[in-house]
């Protein structure tokens, strides 16, 4: 069986947020970093070489594949913000919660896992609050 890809490393997530470039990408991971925290209540763990991950998770799947990954996190990438809101599988509710909570978020785009945000200033933050907050709550009981 293959090695997941992006595993826990031992680099220090304030180490890299501190090399991020440009600057205003490093500011804007400091203040994702400081909401995932106060959301998660989490240190971060690097989660591969640009990936910064809060909390984790274990499973088997049926077919006996195992996955140890991150719950939620965010990288911070030159040309936009990768978000990693979502694990696991969401009732109808939860995804009615979500697509409300995307439509009052601001400028983004949609990946089959993630969000794409260019700058912070696109998109409204006590919006994407809740979205961590709600994606974290659908971590917590979603997974074993």
């Amino acid at each position: 069986m293959a090695e997941a890809k992006t595993t826990i490393t031992d680099v220090a997530a304030e180490a890299f947020i501190a090399a991020v470039e440009p600057p205003a990408k490093r500011e804007e991971a400091q203040v994702l970093d400081a909401l995932f925290r106060k959301v998660t209540g989490e240190a971060p763990k690097m989660w591969g070489p640009t990936i910064i991950g809060y909390g984790a998770y274990h499973t088997v799947y049926d077919s006996g594949r195992k996955v140890h990954s991150l719950r939620i996190g965010f990288s911070p990438r030159k040309a936009k913000h990768s978000l990693y809101l979502s694990i696991g599988c969401r009732t109808p509710e939860d995804e009615a919660r979500r697509q409300q909570a995307l439509a009052r978020l601001g400028k983004y785009a949609q990946g089959a896992s993630c969000l794409y945000v260019n700058k912070l200033a696109d998109i409204d933050l006590a919006v994407l609050e809740e979205m961590i907050a709600e994606s974290w709550a659908a971590s917590l009981r979603d997974l074993p």
